[in-house]
């Protein structure tokens, strides 16, 4: 087992071992308090360039299912358990996760105090982190850290190149998917509804999209700064109110800033995790696996259009928002559950109802 350092930018350093690929790496850190679901986050395209440290303590133990990924490519920056499992015990599983890092040049550590870790992201907010061989001194890799450069843009980096298809026989529904980083929970739980999906890179003309004729539009959820996605920003001013449109996660806050409302960073490192959200419609609270690095402002829905429809029991943050006059709503959260409770599944239900009354349904 090759040892391996792991170096905030505010100079704590943890040492450990090193699996997946053997190389270095810099970009943000951040945790995620999901007990099952490793496969997913790291396939997930919201996590691209950023280092997960997960909070639950045995990680790998199931191993990795080919037909558990959420995306064609794996595009997470690092991964960072306290107990990595080198014998899967599930009849389902292919590889390990040792073996996919490798594969996709993603390093690892493990036998490090990730509650000590946690505590610390959570307490000084998001930082940049470097994983390195322990012969790297910490002054060395701070000096690393500081000259590495941030990936800037990086919904191009995961959006498909090309526009692809995701059929379902007997369709009623043809939906377009903007990929800022789409995951394949969300085609298949419009699949399982009667929608042909057909996936869009996210700079694909307004006019080309309408060349397919939908009956509705989903802004993906992705990775990244909303401020950076002005291509797709722009496209939903054109459609809103023109054909109906549901956002998740990048959607969400993509949707907010098309309206005129505004969006913060938020300041701890918590990616995603288990929280629950009080509907307003419907004063029920459900569980929800939570993306959160950067959130809508409230204040700034005034004026907008758009309502508050779903606020987090523990900040009052905003999570759900929704314009009835044009068919729009949004969630920052992600509905398919993968991982995480499928509490909010009706949403997609949601979706399908506003497509009902289009012209060409």
């Amino acid at each position: 087992m090759k040892q391996k350092r792991l170096v905030l930018s505010n100079g704590q350093s943890f040492d450990g071992y090193g699996f997946g690929a053997d190389r270095n790496a810099v970009c943000d850190i951040a945790f995620n308090t999901s007990v099952v679901g490793y496969q997913e986050i790291i396939s997930d395209p919201s996590y691209t360039e950023q280092m997960v440290v997960m909070t639950y303590p045995v990680i790998g133990n199931y191993g990795i299912a080919d037909e558990d990924f959420e995306s064609r490519q794996i595009a997470i920056g690092g991964l960072i358990v306290r107990e990595y499992c080198t014998t899967p015990s599930n009849f389902r599983f292919t590889k390990t996760i040792a073996e996919v890092m490798e594969e996709n040049s993603i390093p690892g550590i493990w036998g490090i105090d990730t509650r000590m870790l946690t505590r610390t992201l959570r307490d000084n907010g998001v930082m940049r982190a470097a994983i390195v061989d322990a012969s790297m001194s910490v002054d060395q890799a701070l000096a690393l850290i500081a000259t590495t450069p941030v990936t800037e843009n990086v919904i191009s980096k995961v959006s498909c190149r090309k526009r692809w298809y995701s059929r379902t026989p007997n369709h009623k529904y043809d939906v377009v998917v903007i990929d800022c980083g789409v995951k394949r929970s969300i085609i298949d739980c419009l699949n399982a509804r009667g929608c042909n999906v057909v996936i869009v890179p996210f700079d694909t003309p307004a006019d080309d999209i309408r060349a397919f004729n939908p009956h509705g539009i989903l802004v993906s959820s992705g990775p990244g700064s909303p401020y950076s996605a002005t291509e797709v920003v722009e496209k939903i001013k054109l459609f809103k109110g023109e054909l109906p449109m549901m956002g998740i996660g990048l959607g969400h806050q993509l949707i907010a800033l098309a309206y005129g409302a505004k969006c913060n960073k938020i300041e701890n490192g918590n990616r995603t995790s288990a929280r629950p959200v009080r509907n307003s419609l419907t004063s029920r609270i459900e569980t929800v696996g939570l993306s959160l690095e950067y959130i809508v402002d409230r204040e700034s829905l005034e004026g907008t259009g758009l309502v508050a429809t779903h606020s987090c029991v523990l900040d009052n943050s905003v999570v759900g928002i929704e314009c009835r006059k044009d068919k729009v709503f949004a969630v920052q959260y992600h509905p398919e559950g993968a991982p995480g409770a499928n509490d909010s599944a009706y949403l997609f239900d949601k979706f399908i109802k506003l497509m009902e009354g289009q012209n060409n349904a």
